[in-house]
Formats: structure tokens, C-alpha cells, sequence
């Protein structure tokens, strides 16, 4: 019997969940893609918190006008302002069982060009 989509997803997701960790110092970036918007948590796994939140929803990205890529572009950007801002400096990236194109690729260049590490 063949998986649906998001079968395959959660298992690729658990997959990756098994390996990747995120600690105070150094938090899991945790990347959710939905049809029209796109969305990144820092998480500190320890604890069980969520340390840093940015979403294509804020207002500054609502408003700006390109493609659901540039806007994750700009995502990518802004999260890595708040993370420094924050004192964080090196990340875990979790793509959460998406492919590494795209949108996901997008947000993870800009967050390394705007200073993060992973």
C-alpha cells in the first residue's frame, strides 16, 4: 500500500527528529511550509520551549509584495535578526520532512547570509 503525502512526510520528519536536538545555546530551527505562508520557531528541546518565533504573517511581510519565495527570503532574514538580537549565533536546522528546495532553501540561505550558523 503506497503513503500519501504527508505519510511520507511524517516519516522523513521522524527520521530527521531522531538526530536533531536543539539546546539553549544552540536551538532548533524548526521550519513549517503551508500553501500560502511559511513559519520558523527556535526551540529549545531541553526545556521544551520555544525561544524565537517569525512568521510570513508579521505585518512587514504581509504588506511587502513578491512571490511566496521572497517572502521566505525575507523570513529567513528576520529571524536571523531577532536571533542575534537574542544572543543566538548557531542553529540546528529541522526542515520538518520537506524537500531542501524552494522556499525551505530560500529561508535557510537568507538566515545564513543574515549571520546565523548551522
Amino acid at each position: 500500500m503506497s503513503l500519501t503525502k504527508l505519510e511520507r512526510r511524517y516519516r522523513i520528519k521522524n527520521r530527521i527528529r531522531k538526530v536533531v536536538s536543539g539546546t539553549a545555546e544552540r536551538p532548533r530551527m524548526n521550519v513549517f511550509r503551508s500553501n500560502k505562508q511559511i513559519s520558523v520557531q527556535l526551540i529549545d528541546d531541553i526545556q521544551g520551549r520555544t525561544l524565537l518565533a517569525v512568521s510570513s504573517l508579521v505585518k512587514e511581510i504581509a504588506e511587502a509584495s513578491g512571490t511566496k519565495t521572497d517572502k521566505a527570503g525575507m523570513v529567513g532574514k528576520l529571524v536571523a535578526e531577532k536571533a542575534l538580537a537574542a544572543g543566538i549565533t548557531e542553529v540546528v536546522f529541522d526542515r520538518n520532512g520537506y524537500l531542501y528546495h524552494g522556499r525551505v532553501k530560500q529561508l535557510a540561505d537568507a538566515a545564513r547570509n543574515g549571520g546565523l550558523k548551522f
